[in-house]
């Protein structure tokens, strides 16, 4: 898995990944998920509820989303959401390959940070699987389809939290000694 990263570290086809992957996001930001939304009540999705959720829940969320509702989030929402964990996974284990390669530091423990996107973009497959299967099933969902559903949430998300502040720190380290080799050089 680890060549098959170091194969496309080029700068352009991390920006291209980075640049549709975030064409996608904010596409469901602003169209998709607030479309179901305007059918919900007030009340969150499970794609937004990082802390999971519990069969209660759906099942007051589904009734509040009605027929329509369900159907928008069925058939606006979940197709956006297909392409998005595939997009994030890949963008985002790129972009710290990429950030790691230009502190020298591919073969660092750090590298494994890389591989967070694509098991988070995993779980939010699962997770889009079980959301779907409750649309579905609705109104007869079984309790264990909503928590295992909810699991592979905390998952995505825990994974997602980890990732970003990963990220963050190792560029917080890479400006600095960017910083440190310019004041060397003067």
């Amino acid at each position: 898995m680890k060549k098959l990263i170091l194969n496309h570290l080029q700068g352009k086809k991390v920006l291209l990944f980075f640049i549709l992957t975030n064409i996608v996001y904010v596409f469901m930001l602003l169209v998709t998920i607030p479309k179901v939304l305007s059918f919900a009540g007030g009340s969150n999705i499970p794609d937004m509820m990082p802390t999971g959720y519990a069969p209660f829940y759906i099942d007051l969320l589904f009734n509040e989303l009605g027929e329509q509702g369900r159907s928008v989030y069925l058939n606006s929402q979940i197709p956006a959401d297909m392409i998005y964990p595939f997009l994030f996974g890949i963008s985002y284990c790129l972009l710290m390959a990429f950030l790691l390669k230009k502190m020298g530091k591919l073969d660092h423990w750090a590298f494994n940070f890389t591989y967070l996107p694509l098991a988070a973009g995993l779980f939010d497959y699962l997770e889009n699987i079980g959301v779907i299967m409750m649309l579905k099933q609705f109104p007869d969902i079984s309790a264990s389809l909503v928590r295992s559903s909810s699991i592979f949430t905390l998952l995505k998300s825990g994974l997602t939290t980890i990732y970003f502040s990963a990220l963050i720190i190792i560029f917080l380290i890479y400006l600095v000694l960017l910083l440190r080799n310019r004041t060397r050089k003067n």
